[in-house]
């Protein structure tokens, strides 16, 4: 056993679990697609049935078959003195159901690579011989790089030197290095609901205390609350992804940006802009977001969701102060991104133009796909229609995302639920479906989810038709 959840931490992360079906395997599938996310860490104790009964206010019954449930399909073993378990499993493993071998994995929301990425990096190893004779890597980045990243920034009208950029091993690491080196254990991070939950993980991880601010597909950010979070906690730090947010797809407008930037103001609160989507622009009205320059502004790039995921090169883009206390920082993370990589970005940076136009021809054919074969056979759900970025975020009208996500994978699709993206619990009434695999495949994805939502509507009504029955 490694660790172990409270009643109470566990019944946070489960958020709204209630299905239409038997309470028991509803509860049992939570914890399932926790322990699939890896919210729940292989080897963790969970809480006693008595505890988990009083902090979800069930009967002791009710979690001691859920936990029977588990155990039947694998997912925690009962060990003597630590109670039930649950059991390493790796992340693609359907958790005991019959997912097909040909499963259509849209938990990640990648495009496949650029095709011409191949013909830059056979160039680069044209000159391999030279940079296998350097050390490899090193911890700020090649100035080559950092002046072709900067450049791209002043072409955007953000005034950059070389000395302002820090290259990563990609956004996920920029993120985690900004949060061990700019925050302490208790600091409050402001970061929007839903969010890109890898982000608000690693703000968890060193001692942070989240404090949401909702944002929506149709009304954008909730600025009532934004001004209410700067003023009454006084954040630290504040995590925006302002174009093409993940998951929603929205994009800022000029007065939300004017709202944050003077909260930060106000309170000295660094605003963190995660802008790894903001290339991926499909029909968007009028211009990219611009936040001012600003002290208190650091942009996080890379080129994982614009070029290949697979390229492991991202950026910060911050005052060259603020460089040097993360480059001072970074050694106990990483020693520094690979010169290779760095090499084939340096090639691909001033191409991001040409590369983002193809990207966003290939996502246009992916969203309007899908777009068509929801509102074909869903005809009472939330269908938006984002202007870039790599997602829907469906509104399904029911709180039945997990059970849906589960019974969606039992026939070969993988999803994720809409508490995957909650920081506070909450958005189970709605899914988020990547478009970024080709349209045939997200047709029979959509086939599949139908599939799975009429299962999960049948077990509903016989739940009810049980309980009525009971009843009588």
């Amino acid at each position: 056993m490694d660790s172990r959840i409270s009643a109470r931490a566990l019944a946070e992360a489960l958020g709204g679990w209630r299905g239409n079906g038997p309470a028991y395997e509803a509860l049992a599938d939570a914890v399932r697609l926790l322990c699939l996310d890896n919210r729940i860490a292989p080897r963790t104790a969970l809480p006693a049935e008595r505890e988990l009964a009083a902090a979800l206010s069930l009967s002791r019954t009710t979690v001691a078959a859920a936990y029977r449930s588990l155990r039947d399909t694998g997912h925690i073993e009962s060990l003597r003195g630590s109670g039930s378990v649950t059991r390493p499993l790796p992340r693609n493993d359907p958790a005991g159901l019959a997912a097909a071998t040909d499963a259509i994995d849209l938990q990640q929301a990648s495009p496949a690579a650029w095709p011409g990425l191949p013909a830059v990096i056979n160039e680069v190893l044209q000159d391999a011989s030279a940079i296998v004779a350097r050390s490899g890597y090193d911890v700020v980045g090649s100035i080559a790089l950092r002046e072709a990243i900067a450049d791209r920034y002043r072409g955007r009208g953000v005034p950059t030197t070389a000395d302002q950029i820090l290259v990563t091993t990609g956004a996920q690491s920029a993120i985690h290095l900004v949060a061990s080196v700019l925050l302490n254990r208790a600091d409050r991070v402001l970061i929007e609901t839903p969010t890109y939950p890898h982000a608000a993980e690693a703000f968890r991880y060193v001692g942070a205390r989240l404090v949401g601010v909702p944002v929506s597909t149709a009304d954008g950010w909730d600025l009532d609350r934004a001004a209410q979070t700067f003023a009454r906690t006084l954040p630290s730090l504040g995590y925006l992804m302002p174009d093409f947010q993940n998951p929603t797809g929205r994009t800022m407008s000029p007065a939300e940006v004017d709202a944050f930037v003077k909260g930060a103001e106000m309170t000295g609160t660094f605003l963190v802009l995660d802008e790894t989507t903001a290339d991926l622009d499909i029909d968007r009205p009028g211009r990219a977001t611009h936040f001012p320059e600003s002290d208190l502004v650091i942009r996080i790039g890379s080129l994982g969701k614009t070029v290949w995921g697979g390229l492991r090169v991202g950026w910060i883009r911050a005052e060259a102060d603020i460089v040097r206390r993360l480059a001072s920082g970074r050694p106990v993370h990483d020693l520094g991104t690979p010169e290779l990589e760095q090499a084939v970005a340096t090639l691909l940076v001033p191409r991001l133009d040409e590369i983002a136009a193809q990207r966003g021809d290939l996502l246009r054919a992916g969203r309007d796909a899908l777009v068509r074969a929801l509102r074909s056979t869903f005809e009472d759900w939330e269908i938006p229609t984002p202007h870039g970025g790599v997602s829907l975020w469906l509104g399904i009208g029911e709180p039945v995302s997990t059970p849906l996500v589960m019974n969606a994978r039992s026939r070969g699709l993988l999803l994720s639920a809409g508490s995957r993206f909650a920081t506070e619990g909450g958005h189970d009434r709605r899914l988020r479906m990547p478009f970024t695999a080709p349209p045939a495949t997200l047709d029979r994805a959509v086939d599949l989810l139908g599939a799975a939502w009429a299962g999960v509507r049948a077990d509903g009504r016989a739940s009810r038709l049980g309980e009525l029955t009971a009843l009588v």
